[in-house]
This record gives C-alpha cells, sequence and structure tokens, in this order.
C-alpha cells in the first residue's frame, strides 16, 4: 500500500527528510515545483508559447508556485505571476523562491484589494492554464474576506486549474471545504497522497490527481500515529493465490446468503453473482419462506434454503454448518424477524460474517449484542453508518475517516465506509482507502455485490485483508467497464460489476 498522510504525518515527514536525510528544504520545494511543472505541460501541452497564470499566496504553497513559474518559463511558456497577500509576510523559503523568479526577469502583480483583483480578472481570462498555490496543507481554518474572493475568482473563470499539493480550501486531514475551495481540473500532490484528497469532497474538487516525489527516497516519519494506505491492485495479487490444481468447489468456499424478501430478491442475487464472480465454489441464498420460490425460480449456479420463521435461530445455526463464511441483509427487510436473524448470526457465528444493508439497519439505535466473530466486516454507506452512531450522514461526511474508527471501536468489526475513495478501518487500527472514485458505480445494487465479493474474500482471507480486496475488486471494475464504454460515467448495471471482476 502507498501511504496516505494526515497534516500532522506530512509535516513530520518533510521535517525528517530534511533532518535525517540533510535534504535541504528549498530542495525539496524545487523537486516539487519541477515534477508540477512536468504533470502541467503533459496535461496542457499548447501552455508552451502561451500566458500561464500562476496565484501564489505568501506560505510554502506560494513557493512551489513561484518555482513552477521559473521552469515553465525556461521550458518556453509565458508565466504571469499573481501574489495574493503581503510579500513582507512570506516564509523564509517561500521568499528565496520569489528573489529566485525576479532575479530571472519574472514580474510579480500583487492582489491586495478588490480593486486589483477585479483589474487583473482580463489578464488571467486569457491563460492557457491557471496555477492554484494560494494554500498549501497547513490550512486548518476557513478562507475569509479578501482572499475568498481571489477564490472564488479563480473557480469563476473559463480556464483549466492546476492545484499544487492539494485544491486551496480543501482540509487535507478530512476532505471538507473551509468556507471556500478551488475547483481544480488536475491536482499534483508532492511525495505522497494526502488524506482529504481521498474523500468524496475531496475527489470533485481534485479532479485528476497525479503525485510527484521530492526526491526523498526512504524518508522516515517521526511520530507513532499508524499511516492509512491507499490500496493498490498488486495488493490484491498478493492477497489472490492461484488455487491448487486439485482444488474443487467446496475447497474454494462456501458461502452462505442471508438475503432477499418479497419484492426483494434481486438484492440477494447480486451477493450471490458477487460472491461467485470473486471466486466462491458454492452459494447458498437463505431466505424467508413467501421470497423462496421466486427466488428459486430465478437462480442457476446458487443453491437455495428458507429459514424458519418459528426457528429463526436454531434453522440460522442449521444452514451455517460447513459455510466458510457468511453475508447477511441486502433485501432482508427490517422486521421483528430480521432483526432475530441478524442478532442470531451476530452473537453465535463464529466465522467470517459480511453485516450489509438491512442488517445495518435493524442494529441501529440498539446497544449492541458481544460480537461472536471474529472476522466481521460491516459495511455501511453514509446513512447507514450515521444511524448506527446516531449521528447524521452530514456530519459522518465531515470526517469519514474518524467515522469508520468509531464504529470499528463501536462493534469491534472492521468497517468498510462506502463511497468515491472507500475506507477500510480495522480493529487494530489499520486505515486503508481506495484509490478509485468511479461515478459509475454509483447504481442501485453496488453495495449488494460488494458484500457479496467480501463475502467470496473473505473464505481465505482474513476480515482486514477480505474487506480490502474486495473493495478493490469492486472498484476496478468499475473502472474497467468505464473505460470500455468510452469513460462512460453512468449506464453500468450492479451485476455487471460482478461479470467484469473476472477481468
Amino acid at each position: 500500500m502507498t501511504p496516505a498522510l494526515s497534516r500532522a504525518q506530512i509535516r513530520a515527514f518533510d521535517a525528517a527528510a530534511v533532518a535525517g536525510s540533510r535534504v535541504p528544504s528549498l530542495l525539496l520545494m524545487e523537486n516539487a515545483g519541477r515534477g508540477a511543472t512536468d504533470v502541467l505541460l503533459r496535461e496542457w501541452p499548447h501552455a508552451v508559447g502561451a500566458p500561464v497564470t500562476i496565484v501564489c499566496g505568501t506560505g510554502n504553497n506560494g513557493g512551489d508556485g513561484f518555482v513552477v513559474a521559473r521552469h515553465l518559463l525556461v521550458r518556453g511558456a509565458c508565466p504571469q505571476v499573481f501574489l495574493a497577500g503581503d510579500a513582507q509576510k512570506m516564509s523564509p523559503d517561500a521568499r528565496a523562491n520569489f528573489d529566485a523568479w525576479r532575479g530571472v526577469g519574472g514580474e510579480v502583480h500583487v492582489l491586495l484589494s478588490s480593486n486589483t483583483l477585479e483589474a487583473s480578472r482580463e489578464r488571467m481570462a486569457k491563460s492557457a492554464v491557471l496555477v492554484d498555490a494560494l494554500f498549501g496543507t497547513g490550512l486548518d481554518r476557513p478562507i475569509e474576506g479578501f482572499l475568498a474572493a481571489v477564490v472564488e475568482a479563480i473557480n469563476g473563470l473559463s480556464v483549466p486549474r492546476l492545484a499544487l499539493d492539494i485544491p486551496s480550501g480543501l482540509d487535507c486531514d478530512t476532505g471538507v471545504t473551509l468556507g471556500v475551495a478551488v475547483s481544480a481540473d488536475a491536482t499534483v500532490t508532492f511525495a505522497h497522497p494526502k488524506l482529504g484528497l481521498l474523500t468524496p469532497n475531496g475527489a470533485r474538487l481534485v479532479g485528476r490527481l497525479h503525485v510527484v516525489d521530492i526526491g526523498v527516497p526512504g524518508a522516515t516519519m517521526g511520530g507513532t500515529e499508524r499511516w492509512a494506505g491507499l490500496i493498490e491492485p498488486s495488493d490484491v495479487s498478493a492477497w489472490t493465490s492461484p488455487r491448487a490444481p486439485g482444488a474443487h468447489k467446496t475447497s474454494a468456499g462456501h458461502v452462505l446468503v442471508a438475503a432477499g424478501s418479497p419484492g426483494k430478491v434481486g438484492a440477494a442475487r447480486l451477493v450471490a453473482r458477487g460472491a461467485m464472480r470473486a471466486g466462491a465454489g458454492v452459494v447458498t441464498l437463505a431466505t424467508w419462506p413467501e421470497a423462496a420460490g421466486a427466488l428459486e425460480s430465478q437462480v442457476t449456479e446458487e443453491m437455495t434454503a428458507r429459514i424458519d420463521r418459528a426457528s429463526i435461530a436454531t434453522s440460522l445455526a442449521a444452514l451455517t454448518e460447513g459455510k466458510r463464511s457468511v453475508v447477511v441483509g441486502p433485501g432482508f427487510g427490517v422486521d421483528d424477524d430480521t432483526r432475530a436473524a441478524v442478532n442470531a448470526l451476530w452473537s453465535s457465528w463464529q466465522g467470517p460474517l459480511v453485516v450489509d444493508a438491512d442488517a445495518l439497519t435493524v442494529l441501529a439505535g440498539r446497544p449492541p449484542l458481544p460480537l461472536a466473530s471474529k472476522n466481521a466486516v460491516l459495511t455501511p454507506h453514509p446513512g447507514e453508518i450515521a444511524r448506527l452512531l446516531a449521528t447524521t450522514a452530514a456530519e459522518v461526511e465531515r470526517d469519514r475517516f474518524g467515522s469508520a474508527r468509531a464504529l470499528v471501536a463501536k462493534t469491534g468489526a472492521v468497517v468498510v465506509l462506502k463511497g468515491a475513495h472507500t475506507i477500510v478501518a480495522a480493529p487494530d487500527g489499520r486505515l486503508a482507502i481506495s484509490p478509485v472514485s468511479c461515478p459509475a458505480l454509483g447504481t442501485a445494487g453496488s453495495g449488494d455485490v460488494l458484500s457479496g465479493v467480501i463475502g467470496a474474500t473473505s473464505c481465505s482471507l482474513p476480515a482486514f485483508e477480505a474487506a480490502c480486496a474486495g473493495v478493490m475488486l469492486h472498484a476496478l471494475a468499475g473502472e474497467a467497464w468505464s473505460r470500455a464504454h468510452g469513460g462512460a460515467d453512468r449506464g453500468l448495471l450492479a451485476h455487471e460489476i460482478a461479470d467484469w471482476i473476472r477481468r
């Protein structure tokens, strides 16, 4: 996994790079600016010979901007630099690169009032690209007043925008907007991805994300806080070993899916399809008697079973016998019988357990029973985790990482918080993030397929690794479908996600 850093961690990383590797901070800034210039010219090659606007702040992010301006000048672009703030208040490294820019003949236009901003709009509007170098990862309070007007002016221009390190106004830790934020077409982040970039709001503001190194391989971050990891395809390859030549359906894993109810049998079928495509050898669909007939008429590869409403716990105990993992919840209903079924599996099934959808709903608002499974995975979306934590979906989105960790602490299970850049949090403190933000996956039944995929990966992996592998397979399937359909961001059907996993 690639480390994804918080604000405190990136500060520690930078400090360790300077102190441990003895790489001067000015050299780090030079490497960052040069790497950002490389990305800019790859993204917008027509910038060569054209005006490029760089809007700098007085901190180190502004220093990165001055470096970009100098490298653009060398490569044949026509950079025009604006400083939003008092030059006397610049950080030392920003001041050094401000002086270097002026030393090669560069001009700096100072923006200190609405009048100077308004007078500069026309020049900015004629740019091939605009570079946002106002605020970096250190911003931890809302942007207000004149600087907010600068951000709004940047967003109001019909010019492609490149953000340096993080779009100005995006919180590095949570991904919330601090008052106002630049909406970028692309973002170049330095050394490592930042947590705030890997959230739904981050995905909305970041555009295409590029990570460039700053020349400090092996630098050690100080502090004891565990790093979050960005899941990579190679991680899935490492976890998913080839089957033995003598493998058979039972050795591949038998998954029990307790799901479906009248009018919602499709959810159960999607879970089963996700599990089968992700490698389960056998899937048994267990549902209520009144839904079983409809389900039996539709399935081909899966087996079916009825849950006895008169003896729910005993019925489920018999059905789980010999199974490798259990998935419960999709389309299952939210009545007292569903609650009894979920409680029975929660408190007695000791194997891998994936809890989703209606099962999460019936768990909400009640004192948690002791969780029998040591390999349980909960897969809530923001509304479901909000009910489990007695808060709101909006509050969850304000701190997705904290919300996931809070539910882990409450339940002792691995938590998969779904959304753009899905989060996987474990009881031992590990945190993983999907690198994928694929809007095509926003389709009915997508989450049902994911729970089935995790049910299959749970047959051979511990809960955290099973959840990470399932999340990544699901995300890559959505991305692959989108690429095959000309970059389409809609029209994907949930069963197609399952079918594309094999690719």
